[in-house]
C-alpha cells in the first residue's frame, strides 16, 4: 500500500508535528501541505517565521519532518486531480456527513473498497475537508464514535485512519 497524507487547511503547528510523526511511522510516501496549513522547512517564508514554525512542528514530529517528503500546494484541487490521473483514490477522512461514499473505517468491505495507491486528505480541525473538494474524493472514511463527542483530535484521527488503512 502506498499512502500520500494532505493536509489541507490544518490550523495547530503540535497537530501538524504529530501527524507527521505519525505518517513517517506507517511509512508515507509524500506529505503535502495545502491551504493555511502550517509548512515546516518553507523557504517562502521569512527567517524568523520558518523558524518559528519549524521549532513548533518539530516539538511533535521529533524529526520527522526530516525524514519524509514533503510538497506545497496553492492549488490543491489540481494536485489531486494529478494524483487522481496517476492512478491513486482519493480518501477523504469525515463524519456526519450523508453520503454515498461514506464507509466506516471498521466495515468488514473496506479492504475490497481500497486501493493500492492512497491520498489520504486530512481538513481543517472543526469543519472537516472543504467542501469544493468533495467532487475529487472517491471515498470517505468515518471513524465511529461511541461517546458524546463527534469527533477525534485530528492527529488522532489520522492515526486511526492511516493504522486501518496500512492494516489491510
Amino acid at each position: 500500500m502506498e499512502l500520500v497524507v494532505v493536509l489541507d487547511n490544518i490550523r495547530s503547528t503540535y497537530n501538524v508535528g504529530a501527524i507527521l510523526r505519525t505518517a513517517e511511522g506507517f511509512g508515507a510516501s509524500e506529505i503535502v501541505f495545502s491551504g493555511y496549513t502550517p509548512r515546516v522547512h518553507d523557504n517562502a517564508l521569512l527567517p524568523h517565521l520558518r523558524a518559528k514554525l519549524d521549532k513548533e512542528i518539530h516539538k511533535t514530529a521529533l524529526g520527522a519532518e526530516d525524514m519524509l517528503k514533503i510538497t506545497f500546494t496553492d492549488d490543491i484541487a489540481n494536485k489531486l486531480a494529478k494524483f487522481k490521473a496517476a492512478g491513486y483514490q482519493i480518501i477523504g477522512l469525515e463524519n456526519n456527513i450523508n453520503d454515498d461514499r461514506l464507509i466506516k473505517i471498521n466495515s468488514p468491505e473496506l479492504r475490497s473498497r481500497l486501493s493500492d495507491k492512497v491520498v489520504l486528505i486530512l481538513g481543517e480541525e472543526v469543519h472537516g475537508i472543504s467542501h469544493e473538494l468533495y467532487d475529487l474524493i472517491d471515498l470517505f472514511l468515518e471513524i465511529p464514535m461511541r461517546g458524546k463527542k463527534e469527533s477525534f483530535n485530528v492527529s488522532v484521527a489520522a492515526g486511526i485512519s492511516m493504522y486501518a488503512i496500512m492494516s489491510l
